[in-house]
């Protein structure tokens, strides 16, 4: 078993930043694909970014390009999403997930664990 636990949500003002961090421990491996997903309240999880074990590979959403940024930390079994320019549509709760399989994408069934979140609150 693998248990994600995210931490650095909060209240932040438009414009502002934040950095969540997803740490992993238990069976971890730094092969496992992670990702991080947000949901806001009545609509779907939606992908936002995943990155490769090796961390050379990186993908994030259409709506977060250029403004997200998705690292890992191997050495720390630590996965961090660095949000710069928050917008208030970008209030949800905070994900992130473990994939087994060693690959990343927007499909929520691919990922085998997930932290119980974080929120993030982006005031206009």
């Amino acid at each position: 078993q693998v248990q994600l636990v995210e931490s650095g949500g909060g209240l932040v003002q438009a414009g502002g930043s934040l950095r969540l961090s997803c740490a992993a421990s238990g069976r971890t491996s730094s092969t496992y694909a992670m990702a991080w997903f947000r949901q806001a309240p009545r609509k779907e999880r939606e992908f936002v970014a995943g990155i490769s074990w090796t961390g050379r590979s990186a993908n994030s959403a259409n709506s977060v390009e250029g403004r997200f940024t998705i690292s890992r930390d191997n050495a720390k079994n630590t996965v961090y999403l660095q949000m710069n320019s928050l917008k208030p549509e970008d209030t949800a709760v905070y994900f992130c997930a473990a994939s087994v399989s060693g690959y990343y994408d927007s499909v929520t069934s691919r990922y085998n664990y997930w932290g119980q979140g974080t929120q993030v609150i982006v005031s206009s």
